[in-house]
């Protein structure tokens, strides 16, 4: 069965009993083939319509039923990596959701295998899903992983005809895949609606192939915006309180008008079967992938050229920002969009074309999902005011391997001490060699943590190099020293530093105050 693990709290808190209590833990599901059935909630604001008949009847002929015959079954190795113990895996390897998987699968007894995997030998396993035709031509939209690894794709319309399907092109990010089938007529079909009207609470509709018993129909109602599912994904999920199954991904979600405001793509459970909890791909993200899809067969996605994280409450004090908001720019690539638009470590993204940046996950969204060649406005908070930049979004180039140093003999060199449990020394030559220190890396080398520090609880450990302190370089320690002194004169219980580990930049929230 398609499950995966999740440890998210919110959800948990949200409709399950307490973590501690269950057994086993709680899993998110990937439908390897359905569409999201939708029950109601218990507590509504409204009485539900008197009936979704009319509605039903005028969508259900353009929802299909998607079967594959896979190449072969998609496996990982077990976390003890063992001989024989390599178990199936139900996602290709570049799904966002591989993650959730291999939490869930690890640790578990027993074979589990793909929708529809054969239980004799030699046979190639099959597969199940949904999806709905979104033109007369005969666009099929689905779930990618519906269709990963598949040799040969079937649609079967409602009325029992079936046609041989290909490929148009997939998009591993968003777990969307576009299909197209040649039929000697014009195919019923449904348009997309603009997701960013729905409002939780409102009423759905889904229709799908649940255990492949064919055209199914569910009603329910919009539980939540926004959820972040992680694993890689840009996708900004909307939660619905649907009684999801196998065979129902890839499937459409309608608003009371008919229009698609969602594709079903998993749901969150204890057990393996439905509680309630669906997630959906927006339409408004859908509809502007598969356009790209159908244009070339790609998907084209912006780049900035930024290494981000998140502001915590003591970056944010570092930083003299009165709470924790928006994403901090830990680096910026050289000859980026980022540096071309004066974008520079330590910034802190707080809006992207006009809207709020709360999160590394919600800058990565709006960025993937901005035009290449737009250019935006983009507000920041640097040296402790707001200011605006405009930044022309690049095309995101191929994956970059990146050479991470590799860790180097501790040299017992004079060191100094300095705030909050660090023993630290001026980066000489010959402590550069014994930390494998990339060359243009300078600063103060931290040669000792002491377990339990405050240094150790921000995560600083020995063998990184600290750049920068309270957004000024630091060239040696007195350099370190004198910015932390300063930071304590100033009232200041944080100082943000810039440290490099392995080639690569980030801050860490330092305290000062009791130094």
């Amino acid at each position: 069965m398609d499950r995966l693990s999740s440890r998210r709290k919110p959800f948990a808190a949200a409709a399950l009993r307490p973590l501690s209590a269950q057994r086993p833990a709680v899993f998110v599901i990937v439908l390897t083939a359905m569409a999201v059935l939708i029950t109601a909630s218990v507590a509504v604001a409204r009485p539900a319509p008197a009936s979704f008949a009319d509605l039903a009847e005028q969508v259900t002929p353009a929802v299909v039923n998607i079967a594959t015959v896979q190449k072969s079954p998609m496996r990982f190795m077990s976390h003890d990596g063992a001989p024989g113990l390599d178990r199936p895996m139900p996602v290709p390897p570049d799904s966002p959701f591989g993650e959730f998987f291999r939490r869930f699968f690890e640790g578990q007894p027993g074979p589990f295998g793909a929708p529809g995997a054969p239980s004799e030998p030699g046979q190639k396993p099959r597969a199940l899903g949904s999806g709905f035709i979104i033109d007369p031509d005969g666009h099929v939209v689905t779930n990618n992983h519906v269709i990963a690894n598949a040799e040969e794709i079937e649609v079967v319309l409602a009325d029992g005809t079936r046609y041989p399907a290909r490929l148009v092109g997939r998009d591993a990010k968003t777990d969307l895949a576009l299909l197209k089938i040649d039929a000697p007529e014009p195919l019923p079909h449904v348009a997309f609606g603009d997701s960013d009207r729905v409002r939780v609470g409102d009423w759905v509709l889904a229709v799908g192939n649940p255990f492949g018993l064919g055209g199914s129909v569910t009603a329910g109602i919009v539980s939540a915006r926004g959820r972040d599912l992680q694993g890689g994904t840009i996708v900004d999920f909307l939660q619905i309180d649907a009684p999801i199954n196998r065979g129902n991904s890839g499937g459409p979600t309608f608003n009371d008008r008919g229009e698609v405001i969602g594709v079903n793509t998993a749901i969150f459970s204890p057990n393996g079967g439905s509680v309630g909890i669906g997630f959906a791909v927006p339409s408004n993200i859908a509809k502007t992938v598969v356009a790209d899809l159908r244009d070339d067969g790609r998907v084209s996605r912006g780049w900035l050229g930024v290494r981000i994280q998140p502001v915590t409450e003591d970056l944010a004090e570092g930083f003299g920002l009165a709470k924790p908001r928006g994403t901090l720019l830990s680096s910026v690539e050289p000859k980026s969009p980022a540096a071309a638009a004066g974008l520079r470590s330590g910034d802190i993204i707080l809006g992207w074309n006009g809207k709020a940046i709360e999160s590394p996950s919600d800058l990565a969204r709006q960025v993937a999902l901005t035009e290449s060649g737009k250019t935006v406005p983009v507000t920041l908070w640097r040296n402790g005011a707001e200011t605006t930049l405009s930044v022309t979004v690049g095309s995101s180039p191929d994956a970059k391997v990146r050479a991470d140093a590799a860790p180097g003999t501790p040299s017992p060199g004079a060191a100094e001490r300095v705030p909050a449990g660090m023993t630290v020394a001026d980066l000489s030559p010959e402590l550069r060699r014994s930390y494998s220190v990339p060359k243009g890396v300078d600063g103060v080398l931290v040669t000792g943590v002491q377990p339990g520090s405050p240094a150790a609880r921000q995560g600083l450990r020995r063998g990184d190099v600290i750049t920068g302190a309270a957004l000024a370089p630091v060239e040696d320690v007195d350099a370190l020293a004198d910015r932390l002194e300063a930071a304590r004169k100033a009232g200041r219980t944080m100082v943000a530093l810039e440290v490099v580990r392995g080639g690569e930049s980030r801050f860490v929230a330092l305290p000062v105050a009791r130094a």
